[in-house]
């Protein structure tokens, strides 16, 4: 085992960064993860992310790591840092050949902590421009929700585009509903109602997700999930894209299709950025 000098990541605890060639996250994907923003020296809605963690780990039948061990370790990556993104891993551990998982599971964990992205300040205060993606997502929806390990559909797409001009893409499942971006979740704005595609059959549900479906409310805007097409997209008056990291990001262009950083979207960029920092409700 050697020690990783760029990234700091704790395995099961200690400081390695290597894991069994058997561990069943490397041979099949057969784990799942959690990516955290740290502010303020704290991370951001932590409960939440234990929680899907948790709901994760029973999904797929993997023993849950227990989380106060999880904070501890996490914590143990954050002396004096303000400002990063945690990610958490956990694999249901090392087995033999075959896709039968072993009777009794020692899962692996692993937390990492990277530098924060340096994303430029545009993104959040002008907008991005994205594009749809060719590759399409598979309605799966035993693991719809949860955030596994099998992103090869979300590695496929990303691949379809280089350079900073776009910034993000978007997915769609066979039948053309539209169902998130490669790293984020969707949300349009009509008519004063927020709109973000369901996610019964495919999509991770995330964190800040389903924080701005609550903080809607406080803003008086009603919150529909529903299959989301294109048409309904390019009819939408504001659109826009969340997760973890980027907070959120107005979408100002795909294709010949214009939008503007509307006043909702500003009104939940604010509510969300003037939250408690390490906020964890």
């Amino acid at each position: 085992m050697t020690t990783n000098t760029t990234i700091p990541v704790l395995v099961n605890g200690s400081a390695e960064d290597r894991i069994s060639s058997l561990d069943r996250g490397l041979l099949y994907g057969d784990g799942l993860f959690e990516t955290i923003a740290v502010a303020g020296g704290r991370p951001r809605f932590w409960l939440r992310h234990m929680a899907r963690l948790q709901a994760g780990c029973e999904r797929l039948g993997i023993p849950c790591p227990d989380a106060d061990r999880l904070a501890g370790e996490a914590q143990g990556l954050l002396p004096d840092v303000e400002r990063c993104v945690l990610k958490i891993i956990v694999t249901r551990g090392t087995g033999g050949r075959g896709y039968g998982p072993p009777a009794d599971p020692q899962p692996t964990r692993i937390v990492q902590r990277h530098p924060w992205p340096d994303y430029p300040a545009s993104c959040r205060e002008q907008g991005v421009r994205v594009r749809l993606c060719e590759q399409r997502l598979v309605p799966n929806p035993p693991l719809a929700g949860i955030k596994h390990l099998n992103r090869l559909e979300q590695v496929l797409a990303r691949q379809e585009w280089d350079g900073t001009d776009i910034m993000e893409g978007l997915m769609a499942d066979w039948q053309g509903n539209l169902v998130e971006g490669t790293m984020s979740n969707l949300f349009i704005v009509q008519d004063q109602q927020l709109v973000t595609p369901d996610l019964g059959r495919c999509g991770v549900a995330g964190i800040v997700r389903a924080v701005l479906m609550e903080l809607a409310g406080e803003l008086g805007l009603s919150v529909a999930v529903r299959d989301l097409g294109m048409t309904a997209l390019r009819e939408a008056d504001e659109v826009f894209l969340t997760n973890s990291i980027i907070g959120i990001w107005p979408v100002i262009g795909l294709d010949e299709h214009a939008w503007s950083r509307g006043m909702v979207t500003r009104q939940l960029q604010e509510r969300l950025a003037g939250l408690p920092e390490g906020d964890d409700q």
